[in-house]
């Protein structure tokens, strides 16, 4: 199991990205950067990146809620640090636009389930990181925004995974606009799941939501997961009816699925649930 840790970005001395993991193996990565609207840049992607390799060897961790202090949960990447890479050379700029999208690709396939919680604002490519986890949260009077073509940018990174959420009609519209997308609007372009009525009623939905994983078989979350990924990637074809079968006939076997199906024919509860649950 990793051990609790922290980032700090080199230009101060505040952590700008906070990490914890919990005895009931739930990790929460918070962004602190609230007097910089908790914009990110190369120091924080990279320390994202490690946090999230060291969560995926992590067998028991069960969940990741990604969070952020302060009005907004996002304003995008720093726009400082963006100008900066203007005196970088084309090699540097692709290596430095690949680490945010190797960031977007392990958190979109960590083996765990992944909550975003967001509020304020979520602009350019922290609607990317949303659009990433499998399940998003938000509350009334987020924002949201592809804001990237008012700066003469393009939301190239994150675009598969925002077309992949909203559909590429919709994706198509919001890009080239840059139009605010308010709360109501996200859920309905599928960008977040759940809307509550204040930042501060955000911890009681989450609670409910970590509570319903918690009584699910941790390895059949994993392979849920996995599966969600093999149904989007392949076709339905006979090596796909081949892969889902030979999954299913697994977890039949496993430890896990032998005793999730006793315990329900036995009318108990199976181990991976607390006693006092």
């Amino acid at each position: 199991m990793i051990s609790n840790s922290s980032s700090t970005s080199p230009n101060t001395q505040q952590q700008d990205l906070l990490f914890h993991l919990d005895e009931n193996g739930i990790a929460t990565i918070t962004f602190n950067r609230p007097e910089k609207k908790n914009a990110f840049d190369s120091h924080i992607i990279e320390h994202l990146l490690t946090l999230l390799n060291q969560l995926k060897q992590d067998k028991d961790a069960r969940a990741l809620v990604l969070r952020a202090n302060g009005t907004h949960f996002s304003s995008g990447a720093d726009l400082n640090w963006m100008q900066s890479l203007a005196e970088f050379s084309m090699e540097e700029n692709i290596k430095d636009a690949e680490n945010l999208a190797e960031l977007l690709h392990q958190l979109d396939t960590l083996p765990i389930p992944t909550i975003a919680l967001v509020q304020g604002a979520a602009f350019g490519g922290a609607l990317g990181l949303i659009c990433c986890c499998d399940i998003a949260i938000a509350s009334k009077e987020t924002t949201f925004c592809l804001s990237e073509v008012k700066l003469g940018l393009v939301p190239a990174t994150i675009g598969p995974y925002v077309c992949r959420a909203m559909g590429q009609r919709h994706a198509r519209r919001y890009m080239l606009t840059a139009e605010l997308i308010n709360a109501y609007q996200a859920k309905e372009l599928n960008i977040v799941h759940k809307l509550v009525l204040t930042p501060q009623a955000l911890n009681p939905c989450l609670e409910e939501l970590l509570k319903q994983i918690s009584r699910n078989s941790p390895n059949a979350v994993r392979e849920a997961k996995a599966l969600c990924h093999l149904c989007e990637s392949s076709f339905l074809d006979e090596s796909m009816r081949q892969q889902t079968s030979k999954i299913i006939a697994e977890l039949r076997v496993s430890p896990e699925g032998q005793e999730g199906l006793s315990a329900f024919l036995q009318k108990r509860k199976p181990n991976w649930i607390p006693p006092h649950d």
